[in-house]
């Protein structure tokens, strides 16, 4: 699933993020609007890891989600 589709559903995916990084409130996931890059950066800075960490983790996150709408 490519970002633009879960950008453009993004209330329906909020639910998704929240279960998976559930320190990030509902106020940030609004702000973050669906942002792959503003949404890396929260979970970087909520969960103190390195961008690196925080990517791969939006990578995975980003795959069972493909996996499950398929």
């Amino acid at each position: 699933m490519n970002w633009d589709r879960i950008e453009g559903n993004w209330k329906q995916f909020k639910g998704s993020v929240k279960e998976q990084w559930g320190k990030l409130t509902d106020d940030q996931l609004d702000v973050i609007a669906g942002k792959r890059d503003n949404l890396a950066g929260k979970i970087q800075e909520t969960y103190g890891i390195s961008k690196d960490a925080a990517e791969q983790q939006l990578a995975e996150w980003q795959q069972r989600v493909k996996d499950k709408h398929q």
